[in-house]
């Protein structure tokens, strides 16, 4: 089975990371990024769609029908940001997307970027793990075929990524130790997206992957 996707947030480290992943993989077919600027890639496998307003996607109705899987990776830090703020852009605009989607297909899988100590109570005293949190439980409710969400800590850049972290590509050098030393907390672009695109392929057995679910589920081989 060969599967078509759409990509999120694909200017962004993680987005970007998944992309390259995915136009790379043999068991994707095509792949369409939609986003708000152009991702800066080519490649025969890749679509795209410039879009600014992302909290009202309707008018893409027609051209998101026919996809099997949504990598979401759209996200921004709650760094300086009011809740409100932060909730607009990581609740409001996460759900509005994935219900027009699931509207459109109904089969698809949807994998949702979230991150390692996020709140599913939505009670506890971090704003952003609250909001994660809300996003990932209203997320599951949806009418998709599965819908996962990853919860990474640390991420190791594709090698040659254009919009990766600088501190990231620094700490991507010694990966190794930090794998040593971080075991449980720490995985790669190359393994979040491989991990996705098997979980839309064979599934898997939870919802919530942790680092090590996605490092478990990248490695596995296809059924």
């Amino acid at each position: 089975m060969k599967i078509k996707a759409i990509v999120t947030g694909t200017t962004g480290m993680v987005g970007e990371g998944v992309l390259l992943t995915a136009l790379n993989h043999p068991d994707v077919e095509s792949v369409l990024s939609i986003s708000r600027k152009p991702c800066g890639i080519t490649h025969p496998k890749l679509k795209e769609i410039i879009h600014k307003d992302f909290l009202d996607i309707t008018p893409l109705q027609n051209e998101i029908k026919g996809y099997d899987a949504c990598f979401f990776c759209l996200g921004i830090s709650s760094l300086g940001m009011k809740e409100e703020d932060y909730k607009k852009v990581t609740y409001d605009l996460t759900i509005h997307f994935a219900e027009v989607l699931a509207r459109c297909n109904p089969q698809m899988t949807f994998c949702y970027i979230s991150g390692e100590g996020t709140d599913s109570t939505e009670k506890g005293k971090l704003m952003w793990a609250r909001v994660k949190g809300k996003t990932e439980n209203d997320l599951t409710k949806l009418p998709y075929k599965a819908a996962y969400n990853f919860r990474p800590g640390f991420i190791k850049p594709v090698d040659g990524q254009k919009y990766a972290f600088k501190i990231a590509v620094a700490a991507g050098k010694i990966y190794p130790l930090l794998k040593l030393i971080l075991r449980n907390h720490i995985c790669t672009c190359e393994d979040i997206g491989r991990a996705m695109i098997n979980a839309s392929i064979n599934g898997y057995e939870k919802t919530i992957l942790e680092n090590a679910d996605i490092e478990l589920l990248a490695s596995r081989k296809k059924r």
